[in-house]
């Protein structure tokens, strides 16, 4: 029997490829140039097409859905939020081997958020907590809740908990095992969410904001949007913030103490995930990580 290995799977993309893809499905953008983004991310690689585009083409096969889903809702959610997010102007088909369908978006002008810049700013954090809520109040007039795809439906808290529980073993000696694993239990034990469910973007971290002049713009990558539990997005204040500037958030916000417990939970489930799958190779993701663990513990 031959092993094939998951890195033998993945596609082999390059900027030839992209422009094959591009100049035979969307021929109206045929010629304008394409430069690659780097660093990308770890679900998708990214060109900028001209000086209004940008193409995204996914990694791997867990990012395959996002470009029909930030396809339907974006266009949608972007009018009703205050800051700027990616609205998608095209989906294209798997074509010349590449074997997933890939995304032609608007193009976001700005920088990465970081912590050393924004951590301090209860203006960013009260800007983060006015787009959670508008994000948690769209209700789309043309699709009732009980119509919403079962895709977007969120997943528990508990469903983490195996892996979770793997990943405080392996980090036992670098982060302290007995804190995180108190941690974990009472995210677990906190009551669930018991209202109507809402929307949430699914992967609301650093990485996933942008600035322009020290001031926050826009929120990218939305291949987590669901609808139910919005404790996951309370990550944020973890990975940006600091005690002072993550207490006007939750203030803002109006997070009860038993979402707050779970949002805590997220966030070290999510940071020790990255955390163990990236930070031996990323110092990047290692220090990024690393507070979002450490925060998440004090609170």
């Amino acid at each position: 029997m031959v092993t094939v290995r998951v890195a033998d799977t993945l596609p082999q993309i390059d900027g030839a490829l992209v422009r094959r893809l591009v100049d035979t499905q969307f021929p109206q953008w045929a010629g304008l140039p394409l430069k690659p983004l780097n660093p990308a991310g770890s679900d998708h690689v990214i060109y900028r097409l001209g000086e209004e585009l940008s193409v995204r083409l996914p990694r791997h096969a867990g990012a395959i859905g996002q470009a029909r889903k930030e396809f339907q809702w974006l266009p949608r959610l972007a009018p009703h939020l205050p800051l700027a997010i990616p609205v998608p102007v095209g989906v294209g088909d798997p074509d010349f081997g590449y074997p997933w369908p890939w995304a032609v978006s608007r193009w976001l002008d700005g920088e990465v958020a970081t912590a050393e810049a924004l951590a301090d700013s209860s203006r960013a954090a009260i800007e983060l907590a006015q787009f959670l809520t508008a994000l948690q109040r769209f209700a789309p007039e043309d699709t009732p809740a009980e119509n919403i795809r079962e895709d977007l439906t969120g997943r528990p808290l508990s469903d983490r908990d195996h892996a979770t529980r793997l990943a405080i073993a392996k980090v036992d000696g670098m982060f302290d095992a007995a804190a995180m694993t108190g941690l974990w239990d009472a995210a677990l034990s906190a009551p669930g969410w018991d209202r109507p469910p809402v929307w949430f973007h699914g992967d609301f971290h650093t990485g996933n904001l942008l600035t322009v002049d020290g001031r926050l713009c826009a929120v990218i990558d939305f291949g987590g949007l669901g609808t139910g539990d919005p404790a996951c997005d309370l990550m944020i204040a973890f990975t940006l913030m600091t005690a002072d500037s993550r207490a006007a958030f939750r203030d803002a916000l109006g997070v009860d103490d038993a979402t707050w417990m779970r949002g805590r939970g997220w966030a070290l489930a999510t940071g020790l995930n990255a955390y163990t799958a990236y930070a031996a190779v990323n110092p990047r993701v290692a220090a990024q990580t690393t507070r979002q663990i450490t925060q998440a513990l004090i609170g």
